[in-house]
């Protein structure tokens, strides 16, 4: 387990509690992962292909099997919290990512490519994003729905930062160059930043949970809360797990195939772009209004809403003929996918504890992430089988009303309570 820590010089003395620093730089980790995911590798795609003169069919494959491989990281990071702390995780795994972006910025070869971008999809997708939402679930217990609900909104403006100006240096200066410049914000940034200001757990540092000592803990060191097994004999983590990688199949086969789906339905490019704009406004929206709304209701609750929201618009897309009824569905599709960011964010140390909240969150982030990489496959198939989107989003949207069925009644295990 990690030794006794230390607060960081200038900041043992503040009357914030210290968990929000470590919120603060969890967010940060979690942008970081962008050249790993798919919409930021969206952003250098074009010139990337036209640089290593690569078609569109083996590139999908590339980024499919790079995928596929790169989820097997989630499997042994969550161990390696749980043993050595997020502190020395974070640190490393950013140095790693920022060296593999850095290589990849200088690839001149398919094969080497494949193994690039797969390291990118582990270190980046998979292993940092456990480690960031790990670092949050670590230090708060009695307000990590509300923790999470801020963390979802800082993650989601430092995206909508990020994109554009990644975006903007992929015009002026070249994929090569954006690429680079990624990878040293990662070694010479992200990763000083993780060591100078993470703490393991409040523990660690002689600290409380929480500022508020009044109510009741998950876990204390004679209660130590869920391991993986336990979670994994839970239905609840396989009703919330599967939710959120099904709205991932689905966010992933619309990203990647939405200019596509709206021209079947009359639309032109300039519709596609405004969705993109409204979906990302209104999902930060339902970020924050998630993360309020814990504060009164449960998660299931917020999960049974956003798994509705998110079968009504897949019902509704293959019917839209109106701007307006665009305009509805990206809202739809945007509101659901802030609830179940923040389910996803908080679900795991409210129901299971923190003992081995980095192996549980691994599990669950595996299946999301092959969830996005099988759904834009899934799409095209039913695409080349049936000439239309349509039969996808009803059969779908059938799959995530029953999932909201299931999250109704599935049993939610109930926090373990003690006075501290």
């Amino acid at each position: 387990m990690p030794a006794t820590e230390t607060l960081p010089i200038g900041l043992a003395r503040r009357p914030l509690y210290y968990g929000w620093v470590n919120l603060g730089v969890a967010a940060a980790a979690m942008v970081g992962t962008l050249p790993g995911r798919t919409q930021g590798l969206g952003l250098v795609t074009e010139p990337l292909m036209r640089d290593l003169g690569l078609d569109r069919v083996a590139f999908a494959e590339i980024n499919l099997w790079a995928t596929l491989l790169g989820s097997l990281f989630c499997l042994g990071v969550g161990r390696l919290i749980d043993r050595v702390g997020s502190r020395a995780v974070l640190t490393a795994l950013s140095l790693l990512l920022g060296a593999v972006v850095l290589a990849m910025s200088a690839v001149t070869g398919a094969v080497v490519l494949l193994l690039l971008v797969t390291l990118t999809r582990g270190f980046g997708q998979s292993a940092l994003s456990v480690a960031s939402l790990a670092l949050v679930g670590k230090w708060f217990s009695r307000r990590l729905p509300w923790a999470m609900g801020v963390y979802a909104v800082v993650m989601s403006v430092g995206f909508m930062l990020a994109f554009p100006l990644v975006g903007a240096l992929v015009l002026s200066s070249g994929w090569r160059a954006a690429w680079a410049a990624i990878g040293l914000a990662l070694v010479a940034g992200l990763a000083p930043l993780s060591f100078a200001l993470t703490r393991n757990t409040p523990e660690s540092c002689g600290l409380p949970v929480d500022a508020d000592e009044s109510a009741p803990v998950r876990d204390t060191p004679d209660m130590p809360g869920a391991t993986l097994g336990d979670a994994l004999r839970s239905g609840a983590f396989w009703v919330f797990a599967l939710s959120s990688s099904v709205y991932g199949l689905v966010a992933s086969g619309i990203a990647l195939f939405n200019e596509s789906i709206l021209a079947e339905r009359g639309f032109d490019p300039a519709t596609y772009h405004r969705t993109l704009a409204v979906t990302a406004i209104v999902a930060l929206l339902g970020n924050f209004g998630g993360g309020a709304a814990l504060r009164r209701i449960s998660q299931r609750a917020l999960l049974v809403a956003a798994m509705t929201l998110l079968g009504a618009g897949l019902l509704a897309l293959p019917t839209i003929t109106t701007q307006a009824g665009v305009m509805t569905y990206a809202a739809l599709m945007g509101v659901a996918g802030g609830f179940v960011m923040v389910v996803f964010f908080s679900f795991w140390g409210a129901a299971y504890g923190r003992a081995q909240l980095g192996r549980i969150q691994g599990a669950a982030q595996i299946l999301t992430v092959l969830a996005s990489a099988v759904g834009p496959l899934l799409l095209a198939q039913a695409v080349a089988w049936t000439g239309s989107y349509a039969t996808a989003f009803h059969v779908l949207a059938a799959i995530v009303f029953a999932l909201a069925a299931l999250a109704l009644v599935v049993r939610v295990p109930a926090p373990i309570t003690s006075a501290r």
